[in-house]
């Protein structure tokens, strides 16, 4: 049961989001049986050496389709889909729609007691895969059905004639896992009217037509592979698939985009933003490069061969919410931003108390229209609290999917995306919207891609007695350009000119590449705790000169020396110009982790064992030279 909830809606605000109205009456799978009618020896699927026609793959789903249905498949059913990335997924998915049930598709990569779980949540009929995949999850209570063993010989049994489409468009089309905020994956159920939508709204706007090569790049797991399959699919296009190898290297993906003649892509945004700072060959085919699944932050270059479009949508919303060719970079001032609601699309954006907002207002990102699917599979307590009703003060009720994202309406009818609603962190008492720190971090020379952890302020190595306290702290995660030559120094520098000191990072990391999940997304768990390996380097040239004796400190006392190397070392580090002898390291703005930085800086200058609690026990300059001279004497005498 869905609630109500009545709150009065301008309903102009629900019309002028799309007067669009298009449709197409006949199934994804009786639309791809036209062009195995008229073009049977067209190219539909290519991947690697293996290439397949419409009319073979109209065949072969007709048979395996008959099978299921014979096997018990009908309207509302779940047939479970564990494959790779392959012409062979394809087929099956178009042979599971063909039987009048609707297909779950599983990476791969799926543990095999969360797969177990998918399976049995959505109450799955069956389960199509291979011999060796199926094993560990056969003899379970649904069927498995191995398509190179025991099964291919009844499969090959049937005739390769079209049984009959039943499917209504209120009918399941598929359902699609997602990870829950419980820690246990919610199952989204999407109709054909809802896959019909996405399938229209991107053929006209792309202009697809059976002469287009499209690629199939994201995980099976991912809605976004309904995405790209489909629409092209349905338009006569070939469809060509991605070795597992080529999607995760932006080098080898352009390489491979450029090889294929692919004319129309989609590329998960860690990724597509690293292609944007690469050069393409004259020549390329590609036309159109879209993004999406992840925040963008960056701008094309105006000399890049292609179009560029970032999209938004949750999986509840059939993939595709709102869609915009991103202006190049220099042309407009700002983020890019989630552009407008596609074909028959409405969005609305709310308050606290679920009003609509002033133009220009933040607020949640709320999504109605044809995309809005059925709600959750065997959730309905969830799916209450989620998929909602509205009436607005003029018109039939609305019914609303609430996403739990921030946004704001830009004049001229574009989405400002601003991120999660529990995605704004906390540091020293202030809220910070990471996504602004990315960007400005992305702007650099020297940057090819960056991301933000908050993480605890006392790295792995150094002991948990050093520490008086654990405060997070903002890590910054950079890639750095080809040939480009990073430093912490420069980095903290070009942000401080651009943004408030409590949104600097702290820390700055090193990596190769940001890792990602199978569903493009950035992969928390697997960025690196900061260290010492893999720090940038703070890049100031006055490390090695502190640590090495100068003419001028023989005339010196010892404990003047000392005091002048170590306000050196702590003005460097806090990025001062100069620090007084009784200023306080923590007043002056240090904090644990800087505090864990000075305390190694000083044992490699001295020789010394200092401590992070020595340090906030003596916090100036004056007491920390006095503290240090003390260590070094002592150490001189044990030497002795």
């Amino acid at each position: 049961m869905m609630t109500r909830l009545d709150v009065p809606i301008n309903a102009r605000m629900l019309e002028r989001e799309s007067s669009v109205e298009t449709r197409y009456a006949l199934t994804v799978p009786a639309q791809i049986a036209i062009h195995a009618t008229l073009d049977p020896d067209q190219l539909a699927v290519i991947e690697g050496s293996l290439r397949l026609t419409y009319g073979q793959l109209e065949s072969r789903s007709n048979q395996l389709a008959a099978y299921l249905r014979a096997a018990g498949a009908n309207s509302e059913t779940c047939v479970g889909l564990l494959f790779e990335r392959s012409h062979e997924f394809v087929v099956a998915a178009l042979a599971v729609l063909k039987s009048g049930a609707a297909y779950l598709p599983l990476d791969s990569s799926t543990p095999t007691d969360r797969a177990a779980f998918i399976l049995e949540n959505a109450g799955a009929l069956m389960l199509l895969s291979h011999c060796q995949k199926a094993t560990r999850l056969d003899a379970r209570a649904w069927r498995v059905i191995a398509l190179d063993g025991r099964d291919a010989e009844g499969i090959a049994k049937h005739r390769a004639t079209p049984i009959s489409d039943t499917s209504a468009p209120s009918d399941l089309a598929y359902v699609v896992y997602t990870s829950g905020s419980t820690g246990r994956p919610k199952g989204v159920e999407i109709t054909h009217a809802n896959l019909g939508n996405l399938v229209a709204w991107h053929r006209e706007s792309f202009h697809v037509t059976d002469a287009d090569r499209a690629s199939q790049i994201a995980g099976l797991g991912f809605d976004a592979a309904a995405w790209e399959i489909w629409p092209h699919l349905t338009a006569g296009a070939s469809l060509h698939i991605a070795d597992e190898s080529i999607r995760r290297s932006p080098q080898a993906l352009r390489d491979w985009l450029v090889s294929e003649k692919i004319t129309i892509s989609f590329v998960p945004t860690i990724l597509a933003e690293q292609l944007l700072n690469m050069s393409w060959p004259k020549g390329t085919a590609l036309r159109t490069l879209l993004t999406g699944a992840d925040t963008l932050h960056r701008r094309p270059d105006a000399r890049l061969p292609f179009a560029f479009v970032n999209n938004y949508g949750p999986t509840e919303c059939t993939v595709v919410t709102t869609s915009g060719t991103v202006a190049p970079d220099g042309a407009f001032v700002g983020p890019p931003s989630i552009g407008r609601p596609i074909t028959n699309t409405k969005v609305l954006i709310l308050d606290d108390a679920m009003r609509p907002v002033p133009e220009g207002e933040p607020g949640e990102l709320c999504i109605a229209g044809a995309g809005v699917g059925r709600g959750y599979r065997n959730a309905p307590e969830l799916t209450s609290s989620r998929f909602v009703m509205y009436s607005p003060d003029s018109g039939p009720s609305v019914r609303i999917y609430r996403t739990g994202d921030r946004a704001r309406r830009l004049e001229g009818g574009e989405i400002a995306f601003l991120g999660r609603s529990d995605d704004q962190v906390k540091i020293r008492g202030y809220r910070i919207e990471l996504g602004e720190i990315i960007a400005c971090l992305d702007r650099y020379p020297g940057v090819d891609a960056s991301a933000l952890l908050v993480r605890d302020s006392v790295p792995v190595q150094t002991p948990a007695a050093e520490a008086s306290e654990r405060n997070p702290a903002l890590v910054a995660y950079v890639v750095a350009a080809h040939g480009a030559r990073l430093n912490a120094f420069d980095l903290r520098a070009f942000l401080k000119a651009r943004l408030p000191d409590y949104m600097i990072p702290e820390w700055y990391v090193a990596i190769d590449t940001l890792p990602i999940t199978a569903n493009g997304k950035l992969d928390k768990s697997a960025f690196p705790t900061p260290c010492e390996a893999n720090l940038l380097p703070t890049g100031t040239q006055d490390c090695e000169a502190i640590s090495r004796p100068e003419d001028s400190d023989a005339a010196l006392a010892p404990s003047a020396a000392f005091t002048q190397k170590i306000a050196a070392a702590v003005a460097s580090l806090l990025d001062l110009p100069s620090i007084e002898n009784d200023d306080n390291f923590f007043m002056s703005g240090g904090h644990s982790m800087f505090g864990v930085q000075l305390v190694s800086r000083l044992r490699d200058m001295f020789g010394i064992k200092l401590t992070l609690r020595q340090l906030f026990n003596a916090p100036t300059v004056t007491s920390l030279s006095a503290e240090v001279s003390r260590l070094v004497e002592s150490a001189e005498a044990k030497a002795v």
